[in-house]
């Protein structure tokens, strides 16, 4: 389910397997990822092991010389080759900047100076994913906080690969998860909080923001390879294709289901984190991280049900059953089951696991005995409407002051779909 691989002193450890391009194919797994400082690992330690047993054959180290002085660099080990790129030639010091400071413009224009100064290093790293991935042999690229110049990086990669904007800011913006386990680390070793609140975020609004000013200025990711880079775009482009990409798969596992238990509150936490980002990237405004805690999902469990879908051992989805729902519907008799937060792992999980999770809750709403299965989408995401329309559900009415956990009231659509006995 996670992109995020589990160590015990790195924190943004991520594959970009499996992320979807337009013709139909996706990014081949454990083949290229992104990090933050791999100078943070020690031999002879469970993260060293883990780290090993990737298989990674070339190190891309983006960041300055100084900072491998003071902070340590990767244990040299005859399995991989080390290489020293720095792509950042005016370096900033974030910790210190002034607390109000919008991410957006700022590191969007710092990102514009990397791009401008760092052809040389850039256009390095480009080559050496190139060989890595002709030779199948696995590469990580990363910074400090596999943030800034690690997103710079594999947001290049990913557009020469094919992969649409929405899922490379996408892809940037999960940094987020990451965020108050660095900002942790960080005071920890600093002993103080950094001044900036912005400090180790990665909202959406930076990568959208940088890509339209690279496209502004240099018209694609493309050209800025051709012209500042004297590279081949194209050719580089195919030999990366032929070499990441693969089919996606015709054939899936079947779903299976489990009632979920308080003990997996932290990964239901994470799901819905996860589909909130990939929402913002795509520009929908509905749900944000940080707003349903472990309570939330215990609660619900002893209030109602909720569950989880399985693609053979792999989360791949998860629902919350309510008994009632008096915020967007009122009072009503107890005829009906409501479904809330029907979540999906984005990318990976099988075609078809919404529906299946809908099926599967109106399957629970009948073993109850009650007739109807209800639910509500934001008043301004006429998609997710459609979705819901299409699986047999109709427009009920109108909600216009739901109230719902942090922030203002806000307008949702109800549906409802009678169910057969």
């Amino acid at each position: 389910m996670d992109r995020h691989l589990r160590f015990d002193v790195l924190h943004n450890f991520r594959d970009l397997g499996g992320y979807s391009t337009p013709d139909g194919r996706r990014i081949r797994s454990g083949r290229l990822y992104r990090a933050d400082s791999l100078g943070k690992l020690r031999q002879g330690t469970e993260d060293w092991s883990r780290f090993l047993s990737l298989g990674v054959r070339t190190v891309v180290d983006l960041r300055h010389p100084w900072e491998i002085e003071k902070r340590g660099r990767v244990p040299d080990d005859p399995s991989f080759s080390y290489h020293n790129l720095s792509i950042e030639h005016r370096p900033y010091n974030q910790p210190a900047l002034p607390p109000e400071l919008d991410p957006g413009p700022y590191l969007a224009e710092r990102y514009m100076e990397v791009a401008e100064d760092g052809t040389k290093e850039i256009r390095r790293a480009l080559e050496l994913v190139v060989a890595a991935a002709e030779s199948s042999d696995p590469l990580v690229f990363h910074c400090a906080s596999g943030k800034d110049r690690t997103g710079q990086l594999a947001a290049f990669v990913l557009s020469l690969l094919g992969v649409p904007d929405e899922t490379i800011i996408e892809d940037y913006s999960l940094t987020e998860l990451a965020a108050p386990a660095i900002l942790a680390a960080w005071t920890a070793r600093e002993g103080h909080a950094p001044t900036w609140l912005g400090f180790g975020r990665a909202p959406a609004t930076v990568m959208r923001t940088y890509l339209a000013a690279m496209k502004a200025r240099h018209g694609s990711i493309e050209r800025y390879v051709n012209q500042e880079l004297s590279l081949d775009a194209t050719e580089l482009a195919s030999r990366l294709r032929a070499s990441l990409l693969e089919p996606r798969p015709t054939t899936w596992p079947p779903l299976t289901f489990r009632r979920a238990t308080p003990a997996d509150a932290p990964a239901l936490v994470r799901l819905r984190d996860t589909a909130a980002l990939w929402q913002l990237a795509r520009g929908i405004d509905q749900w944000k991280p940080g707003e349903k805690d472990e309570t939330h999902f215990r609660t619900r469990m002893r209030e109602g049900e909720v569950w989880l879908a399985y693609a053979d051992d792999r989360l791949t989805g998860a629902y919350e059953l309510w008994w009632d729902d008096p915020a967007a519907w009122g009072p009503r008799p107890a005829d009906a089951g409501y479904i809330h937060r029907l979540m999906t792992v984005p990318h990976t999980s099988p075609p078809g696991t919404g529906r299946h999770l809908l099926t599967h809750a109106e399957s629970r709403i009948t073993a109850k005995g009650r007739p109807h299965a209800r639910l509500d989408c934001l008043a301004t995401n006429p998609a997710l409407r459609a979705y819901y329309e299409a699986a047999g559900y109709e427009v009920a009415g109108e909600q216009r002051a739901k109230e719902g956990g942090a922030g203002s009231p806000y307008a949702v659509t109800l549906l409802e779909k009678r169910l057969s006995g």
